[in-house]
């Protein structure tokens, strides 16, 4: 079964193909930026009842000519891998008569390591074919944690963020990212829609994905993905003002574990029996960037008011 996380991390090339030339760029290979690029069908099945696919598939037009870019999300090392990728290479090359290109996505160091090595294919001797993928993993594509530099390529932020879902500076990117979307919803909502939705997907069932969670919970009017419809629905079926104080109690010591900021005793204790929704809103827009509970909890009071 496919994760969602799989799905993100080769489905933002569809939505923004001259991603493609901007990440690789990280790996030392210059592409040219598409002209166009027209998504492909992605059905590599043949006659007999055997069907392959590829993640993604698209056509790139460029100045310099025409290529193939076949994307693949890999979550794991699997040794059946390389065979498969030949076979989508030299398919596509027969269908199309277009020079193909193999892009491998890891969110996992391990298996960016495992699928970068060239396989040569055919006895020692004389190998017949030998498959040179390009891969992107979380040491290949940088950490976007400036809502401005978010802002110029919100693409590469969200391929960002998926692929350092598991780091300790996750959230920096998250915060930057949400920025920089909810100034693009201003003009194009449908668009920063989108990329919620994928950023959503990519960060799968991470700690990482909490933190997105509630970042969209903070502006729900603008947030509109699953998530945030989940949590209005969520609201309305609770109905009670204790429910949500619960869930956000929760949501900030979450938060804080993730951070790695220590609470003590005295300190949860504070934060559990607060059951102000506004002061606890305070406490979690704090959370996401304070070092210690001593700023989250800093000149607010339980009421509301300042100490």
């Amino acid at each position: 079964m496919v994760s969602s996380s799989h799905e993100a991390l080769h489905r933002i090339f569809q939505k923004d193909p001259g991603l493609f030339a901007r990440a690789a760029r990280n790996l030392g290979v210059a592409f040219p930026p598409p002209v166009s690029a027209t998504e492909l069908s992605t059905d590599l099945t043949e006659t007999q009842p055997l069907e392959r696919r590829v993640d993604t598939l698209l056509r790139m037009d460029t100045e310099d000519g025409s290529f193939l870019l076949a994307v693949e999300s890999q979550g794991e090392p699997d040794p059946r891998k390389p065979a498969s990728w030949a076979y989508y290479l030299s398919y596509v090359y027969a269908k199309y008569r277009v020079p193909p290109v193999l892009l491998v996505v890891c969110a996992d160091r391990g298996t960016a390591e495992w699928a970068a090595r060239q396989v040569d294919i055919g006895p020692r001797q004389w190998p017949a074919l030998t498959l040179r993928p390009l891969v992107l993993g979380p040491d290949d594509v940088p950490v976007i944690d400036s809502p401005d530099e978010a802002a110029r390529d919100i693409p590469l932020t969200v391929l960002s963020a998926a692929l350092h879902r598991r780091d300790p500076y996750a959230d920096a990117i998250l915060n930057a990212l949400a920025k920089a979307l909810k100034d693009l919803s201003a003009d194009d909502e449908s668009t920063a829609g989108t990329y919620i939705e994928l950023m959503e997907q990519g960060l799968g069932k991470t700690p990482a994905a909490e933190i997105w969670r509630h970042l969209m919970a903070v502006d729900l009017s603008f947030f509109q993905s699953e998530t945030a419809q989940k949590l209005r629905e969520e609201g309305r079926e609770e109905g009670r003002e204790e429910g949500l104080v619960e869930s956000r109690v929760k949501d900030i010591l979450i938060l804080l574990a993730h951070r790695g900021v220590e609470v003590t005793e005295a300190d949860r204790e504070r934060i559990v029996g607060c059951d102000d929704l506004d002061v606890l809103g305070r406490w979690f827009t704090k959370a996401i960037t304070a070092t210690s509970t001593a700023e989250v909890l800093a000149s607010t009071g339980e009421s509301g008011t300042p100490d």
